[in-house]
């Protein structure tokens, strides 16, 4: 199973980039016609630097001043190009070649060989089913964050309203993300009733830091539970349960949403306690999103786990109306 995501993957790979290259070339075509003294200078410039290589090779003694002249020529023969697609009215980046990700050019591996973040990060989503992710974020992310959703009247028995707690938890979630790449120990518990916005603000971390390149695993603790069981007992795809056993480790950010709707027992507390506790141990960060409240979390989980684990999380209250009405 894991060798077929990664083959299909690959298969993706090659065809977004034959599809890129099609897109490319209708773009010249499009330009040449319009403009057909263009073609001449990219076949000039595509000529020089043929030229160079072959004079290198020749004289590998005059390097300096073979580069010098032959980069000199193609500055200009750039310079002219892109002064003719500007009069045009043309972007002179329409020519170039436009990658999903410009770090591996849209070949998910390096130059060193390495697996790009944008490889990595497509294998954690097939291999966990989280493919739809990709979707929920266009759509669930701070772009399209409504504070005024949120009442600006408070409640019986809190402090804050709900538009003025939510204004601080964002205030606190943009230092996590801007913050993340430090040795802070910060982790995040978001507790409180459904539909009050938890879901949505784990959705808008989640596209910063994928954004950012970083790798984000983001499942249910009932989900979570059933892959360790599988690794634990040897049961389907080993090697597939060995790969999602280890990113709940080694992920840069782990969200673990719904915790408490797994079926609570020693197992279940002790698993989950390791993976946060060996997380936190190496400096991984992790958000925790809860329907519980911190007595109710203290009380399934015991006071010796609650104390130890949850001390390096920053507990955050959301409270108000549900939002899914609105």
């Amino acid at each position: 199973m894991y060798e077929k995501i990664l083959r299909d993957i690959s298969n993706e790979y090659e065809k977004k980039r034959d599809r890129k290259e099609r897109e490319l070339e209708y773009r010249k075509r499009e330009v040449y016609e319009k403009i057909p003294v263009i073609e001449k200078i990219e076949e000039e410039i595509f000529k020089t630097g043929l030229s160079m290589t072959r004079n290198l090779l020749q004289n590998p003694d005059n390097y300096e001043e073979i580069a010098r002249v032959a980069k000199e020529k193609m500055a200009n023969l750039r310079m002219e190009k892109a002064i003719l697609l500007t009069e045009a009215n043309i972007d002179p980046e329409y020519l170039n070649m436009k990658y999903d990700c410009e770090v591996c050019k849209d070949k998910g591996y390096l130059e060193n060989g390495e697996r790009c973040h944008c490889l990595r990060q497509k294998l954690v989503s097939r291999s966990y089913q989280m493919s739809n992710i990709e979707e929920v974020i266009k759509l669930e992310n701070f772009s399209s964050f409504d504070i005024n959703l949120f009442s600006d009247e408070k409640i019986m028995g809190e402090d804050l309203s709900p538009r003025e707690n939510m204004l601080d938890i964002t205030g606190v979630v943009q230092n996590f993300i801007n913050t993340f790449e430090e040795r802070n120990s910060v982790n995040l518990l978001f507790y409180g009733e459904t539909g009050l916005g938890k879901t949505f603000l784990s959705n808008c971390i989640a596209k910063e830091l994928l954004d950012k390149g970083k790798i984000v695993v983001y499942q249910t603790a009932f989900t979570i539970l059933d892959i360790v069981e599988k690794h634990r007992f040897q049961r389907g795809d080993l090697k597939l349960n060995e790969y999602q056993y280890n990113l709940l480790f080694e992920a840069d950010l782990l969200i673990i949403d719904d915790l408490g709707t797994e079926v609570g027992n020693t197992f279940t507390n002790a698993e989950i306690f390791n993976i946060v506790n060996t997380r936190i141990l190496s400096n991984k960060k992790t958000i925790i999103s809860t329907n519980l409240g911190l007595k109710e979390i203290s009380e399934i989980y015991t006071e010796r786990v609650f104390s130890r684990v949850f001390q390096k999380f920053i507990p955050l209250k959301f409270y108000g109306s549900d939002l899914r009405w609105q």
